[in-house]
């Protein structure tokens, strides 16, 4: 897989994650989804992503977003 794969799929399981917490503890796990959003947001814009740089250091092969 590369960045771009690993990323994406990072992001969907942190959102699920954290709207089944908010479901079964507290809503107030919202508040991540809303974070990774904001992320992928700005991410989109800025072509930064602190996850992407991570992967991208320990060796992870490059896709198009993220290089």
């Amino acid at each position: 897989m590369n960045i771009d794969r690993i990323v994406f799929a990072f992001a969907g399981s942190v959102i699920l994650l954290s709207v089944l917490l908010a479901w079964q503890v507290s809503p107030l796990w919202l508040w991540l989804t809303a974070f990774v959003g904001v992320n992928m947001l700005q991410a989109a814009f800025s072509g930064f992503c602190p996850l992407a740089k991570i992967l991208k250091a320990l060796g992870a092969k490059p896709g198009q977003a993220f290089k």
